[in-house]
């Protein structure tokens, strides 16, 4: 193939013009076996290391697999949040999917890194193809060196193609479109793990807004029942039977207890006004969705974890971190790239005629511009050899390794951080089931005691402390309960955004609305990049990285 590009190129020179000088059959024959030679010959090398799978801290099984609600069965986390069969939790997480403003941002990262390859993959192409032309009037110095007799004025005019291309001969360019396709990668895996975030801190939130609801509502009644009490004391003060201080001391636990409304209702407000930015719309808009007093969703005893060897293949972050270091990788092989000879070829192909009269210009005229006499041309290799750089460039290939191996322990460190959050929301979701039946009892007992208090108070048979401690238990009892129910669902949810879940639910090249697509066709021109259809070619692990294609990919226009 090379054969034919060579032999066209120079087959081509030599037949634009029946007169034209420099190229001769001899000199297109070498020219057209050096082209040969040097495009076979690119391709065939490529310095720098070439990646390889990263290596990590593995587990083996999880510290509580053994508990029966524990399953380690493969399970399907596309849509977890359904496990708590929330209609308006389904319906808040399609919404932030849909119009979240950071999710948006992600999805126009990716498409900036599919734009960044269309440069890599440019690169490897003839880097200049300019077309030039120009016309000058000269007005030369009767008093100028030799210009005795010489035409002082006319026009120049010159018209052409001007061409270079560097050849990829140490892999300089496809080091750049491996590191381009991973970090593509990585971009669409960064755009997974914010799905993942995402989903998770909406249903989190959810669960906070309805957490407050029930700590109000759990206020409320004990503010009712502490009236009861407050009222009986004020019966009894009048009836001459108790001193003032009983009725102080109700008095004082019902206000206090009434201040925890207000304190409640503006931390409820608070987590309603951020769940509105996660779904990209107002605090007002969020209001009439949520509908009011419903309970904390309730959790699922069990829990689907799946095998630790898993982990590593679902979660987005880990894939992005070592699609980090792919990318890095091949920036080592560009810096070495740049200690051995650059091999380049240029040519000049045209005409240049002037508006002179001189017989030595050939008694020219502007008119014979495209005549045979006026072509003129020019083809030929070039080397360059870096020699004294004092250390710049190999320094820069140091410094390029060094960063490589700072996203290797990015990445095991990121290995480490999995199994930790799995292993933290795993451990939180079972012992706040514990701690919830505990708590269950315990404030049971204590509504109990509440009823007992009053009516030995009434009767006469114990002092109104009594009354006074039994309330106070019930209230922080009953708040606690509440925050052990949300913890519940809280400790599920950061299971399941640990474990990698939400992200599978997208569609493999669909990363941006399509009025936002609109919008930018009608400002740029971004041929067939969007909307992006081969997202779903992007490296997603170090196998991808090897298979990626770094020979002469079709450019993007």
């Amino acid at each position: 193939m090379w054969d034919n590009v060579a032999s066209k190129w120079a087959g081509g020179l030599r037949d634009f013009g029946p007169n034209a000088r420099g190229i001769g059959r001899t000199g297109t024959l070498c020219s057209a076996m050096m082209v040969a030679f040097l495009l076979g010959a690119a391709g065939c090398t490529k310095v720098g290391p070439d990646f390889e799978p990263l290596t990590a801290p593995k587990s083996e099984q999880w510290i509580d697999e053994k508990d029966g609600r524990v399953k380690t069965d493969q399970a399907d986390y596309t849509t977890w949040w359904e496990v708590f069969d929330d209609p308006i939790l389904n319906r808040l997480i399609d919404t932030a999917y849909r119009q979240n403003l950071d999710l948006l941002t992600a999805g126009l990262r990716v498409l900036e890194s599919r734009a960044q390859l269309g440069i890599a993959i440019g690169e490897q192409y003839p880097q200049t193809q300019e077309v030039q032309g120009s016309f000058t009037h000269e007005k030369l110095s009767k008093n100028a060196p030799n210009g005795a007799g010489a035409d002082r004025n006319f026009d120049n005019v010159s018209v052409g193609l001007d061409a270079s291309w560097e050849i990829d001969f140490w892999g300089r360019f496809q080091r750049g479109i491996e590191s381009a396709d991973s970090a593509l990668g990585s971009t669409v895996a960064d755009y997974d793990d914010v799905i993942v975030i995402l989903t998770a801190e909406v249903a989190a939130t959810y669960v906070q807004v309805r957490e407050f609801e029930e700590r109000i509502r759990l206020v409320r009644r004990n503010t009712e029942l502490q009236e009861r009490a407050f009222n009986l004391t004020r019966q009894r003060f009048r009836a001459g039977v108790v001193s003032e201080l009983d009725v102080q001391q109700a008095r004082a636990l019902l206000e206090d207890t009434r201040s925890f409304v207000p304190q409640f209702e503006t931390d409820q407000r608070q987590a309603e006004n951020a769940l509105g930015t996660l779904l990209g719309i107002t605090p007002m808009e969020i209001r009439k969705i949520l509908a009011p007093d419903a309970p904390i969703p309730k959790a699922p005893k069990e829990v689907a974890v799946g095998v630790p060897a898993d982990l590593l293949r679902r979660r987005p972050d880990i894939r992005q971190a070592e699609l980090n270091a792919a990318a890095q990788s091949a920036r080592i092989g560009v810096a070495k790239a740049d200690l051995f000879p650059r091999v380049s070829l240029a040519g000049f192909v045209g005409f240049q005629t002037t508006g002179s009269t001189d017989v030595r210009s050939n008694n020219a005229k502007l008119s014979d511009l495209f005549t045979g006499d006026s072509f003129v041309g020019s083809f030929g290799p070039s080397i360059s050899l870096p020699f004294f750089n004092y250390g710049r460039i190999t320094n820069n290939v140091r410094v390029q390794d060094a960063r490589f191996q700072q996203l290797v322990a990015d990445y095991q460190n990121t290995v480490l951080s999995a199994y930790q959050e799995v292993e933290d929301g795993l451990v939180g979701f079972l012992k706040a089931q514990e701690v919830a039946e505990f708590l269950a009892r315990s404030a049971k007992a204590s509504a109990r005691a509440v009823e007992l208090s009053v009516i030995q108070y009434r009767e006469g048979v114990s002092t109104y402390i009594r009354v006074l401690t039994a309330q106070q238990d019930l209230l922080e009892r009953q708040d606690r309960l509440a925050q052990a129910q949300s913890l519940i669902a809280q400790n599920l949810i950061a299971t399941y955004r640990a474990l990698g879940g939400g992200w599978q639910s997208r569609d493999a090249n669909e990363v941006v609305p399509d009025n936002v697509l609109e919008d930018m066709r009608e400002r740029t021109d971004w041929g067939g990049i969007i909307p992006p259809d081969d997202l779903q070619e992007a490296p997603g692990s170090a196998d991808d990285v090897k298979k990626i294609d770094t020979i002469f990919r079709r450019p993007d226009f």
